[in-house]
C-alpha cells in the first residue's frame, strides 16, 4: 500500500485550525479523506472545493507538507475544502484504475452536496495532472460543478494507447502499490481503454457555460504545453489559459500556480478579498 497523500503539515496549529476526517463510499470500497470548514460555520453556508490529486509516480515524499497545505490556504480563503484519497492510493481501499477515480470523485461530489454549510450554487473543482484529466470527465457529465481549475492536465492519454505504454503503467503501478491485487485488472485491454474514454479532449467542450481555468507550466516535461493549448482551444466560454514561465510538472508546489489558482476561483465564486480562519471537529 502507498503511504497516506495526507501527511502532517508542519505549520499546522490545532489551535488556530483543524480538519474532520472524513470516509467516503465508491463502488463498496472505503476512500479516506479530510474535510476543512472556515470558521464561524454555524449559521452559514461557504462555497466548497475538491483538490483532486494526480497519478503517483512513487513513494509520498515525508518532507512534502502535501494537500494539506494546499486545503489550509483555500480553507483560510472562504472555502469549505475537500481532500481525498483517490482508490488505490493512500490509505484508501482497491486499485488504480482512471473511470473508478471518476466514480470517486462523484462520490466526493455527493458527500459535499448533502452538507448543510455547503453554497449547493458554489462547488468547484481543482485537479492536478491526472486528477484533473478526472475532474474534466466528472465536470463535463455532472453539472454540481459549478467551475474548475485544471493545473498540468493532459489533453489525453497517448501513451496507454500502446500495449507497452499499457504494461508499462501496469508495472509502475504494482511497483509502488496503487495496484494491489494480482489479479487487477481483470482486463488489460479494457483497462487500457479507459483512459481514451476518459481523455479531457472528448470533454472539455462540455464544460462551457462554467467557467474553466487552465493552468500549465510552459517547462513541463512529461505533458508538453501544446496539450493545454488543445484543452484551451477546445473549451467553451468562458475560459482562460495561464502559462507559468520556467514552471515544470508539479504545480502544486508552485507559487504563481497556486496563487493564481485562489485569486481566479474566488472571483468565481464571488468570495471578497479577506482572510478567514479555518476550523474542523474531530469526527
Amino acid at each position: 500500500m502507498t503511504g497516506s497523500t495526507f501527511p502532517e503539515h508542519r505549520g499546522y496549529n490545532k489551535s488556530v485550525m483543524g480538519w474532520d476526517r472524513i470516509s467516503l463510499k465508491a463502488d463498496g470500497l472505503e476512500l479516506v479523506g479530510r474535510l476543512y470548514t472556515p470558521s464561524p460555520k454555524e449559521g452559514k453556508t461557504y462555497p466548497a472545493l475538491c483538490l483532486c490529486h494526480g497519478i503517483p509516480a512513487g513513494p509520498p515524499d515525508p518532507s512534502d507538507a502535501g494537500y494539506p497545505a494546499l486545503a489550509e490556504r483555500f480553507c483560510a480563503q472562504g472555502f469549505i475544502v475537500l481532500i481525498f484519497n483517490f482508490r488505490g492510493t493512500g490509505a484508501s481501499q482497491g486499485n488504480f484504475d482512471i473511470l473508478g477515480w471518476c466514480r470517486d470523485l462523484a462520490a466526493a461530489i455527493d458527500y459535499l452536496y448533502q452538507l448543510e454549510e455547503v453554497d449547493k450554487s458554489r462547488l468547484s473543482l481543482m485537479g492536478f495532472s491526472g486528477g484533473a484529466a478526472v475532474a474534466v470527465y466528472v465536470a463535463a457529465r455532472d453539472n454540481r460543478a459549478s467551475s474548475i481549475v485544471t493545473c498540468a492536465c493532459p489533453a489525453e492519454f497517448s501513451r496507454f494507447r500502446s500495449p507497452e505504454g499499457r504494461d508499462a503503467m501496469i508495472e509502475q503501478s504494482r511497483r509502488i502499490g496503487t495496484i494491489r491485487d494480482s489479479n487487477f485488472p481483470p482486463s488489460l485491454e479494457e483497462w487500457g481503454h479507459s483512459f481514451e474514454i476518459v481523455s479531457p479532449i472528448n470533454w472539455v467542450h462540455k464544460i462551457s457555460p462554467r467557467p474553466i481555468l487552465i493552468v500549465h507550466g510552459d517547462s513541463d516535461d512529461l505533458i508538453e504545453p501544446s496539450q493545454a493549448l488543445r484543452l484551451y482551444q477546445g473549451a467553451g466560454e468562458p475560459k482562460e489559459l495561464f502559462l507559468i514561465q520556467g514552471a515544470g510538472h508539479k504545480l502544486r508546489t508552485n507559487e504563481m500556480a497556486v496563487s493564481t489558482a485562489l485569486s481566479w476561483l474566488k472571483t468565481a465564486n464571488n468570495i471578497p478579498a479577506t482572510s478567514l480562519g479555518c476550523h474542523g471537529e474531530s469526527s
